[in-house]
């Protein structure tokens, strides 16, 4: 497939906040994935730094994109089709909040349209993490203040995660921040359906 560069996201400032935090979390030892991959910029700033990266995304023209650059990527919905364990997961989720009338149906929406909330894929991939996660892993998740803070981390609390903001960014009319998560101590994860 030819990838179309129009339909793949292009790095910003989340993208980069990304970047820099996962480089500073990153272990030799880690076996990473990264969902949403997008452009593939996060993935090429950490795949020499770690011992294996998987990049994923949705979007054939990300994945058609990635795949030039040399990247190990594979087109999945979340974690769907993924095997684990990874000791690291990153992700820049679509966390605009997007009316159904706003919807522009084309493969770059899939990088933008977080549902109504603002939550929607962020609550599926809170929910389906686990299952791709190592029992010590953690992971890098990036939300917007236009999603809200708070109703996040209460979805992280629920399905079993301790979260804290150990990144965050003013951009514009919105705080970008990235969240670490983990289980505590000797707990595995929990698994519950939001609803």
């Amino acid at each position: 497939m030819e990838p179309d560069p129009a339909q793949v996201y292009s790095p910003a400032e989340d993208t980069a906040l990304l970047c820099m935090t996962a480089l500073r979390e990153l272990r030799a030892g880690d076996r990473v994935l990264e969902i949403g991959t997008g452009s593939g910029a996060v993935a090429a700033a950490i795949v020499d730094k770690v011992r294996c990266l998987i990049a994923s995304d949705i979007n054939p023209h990300a994945v058609a994109l990635v795949s030039r650059l040399g990247i190990p990527v594979i087109r999945a919905d979340l974690t769907a089709g993924i095997r684990g364990p990874f000791d690291l997961i990153l992700f820049n989720p679509p966390y605009l909040p997007t009316s159904p009338e706003e919807r522009i149906d084309d493969w770059l929406e899939y990088a933008l349209d977080g549902g109504e909330s603002g939550r929607t894929v962020i609550d599926r991939f809170l929910v389906e993490a686990d299952s791709a996660l190592c029992p010590q892993g953690r992971i890098l998740l990036l939300v917007s203040s236009l999603t809200g803070l708070s109703e996040v981390l209460g979805t992280a609390a629920a399905c079993g995660y301790r979260a804290k903001v150990v990144a965050d960014q003013a951009v514009e009319d919105e705080i970008l921040y990235v969240l670490r998560l983990e289980r505590p101590e000797g707990r595995p994860g929990v698994m519950q359906r939001i609803e």
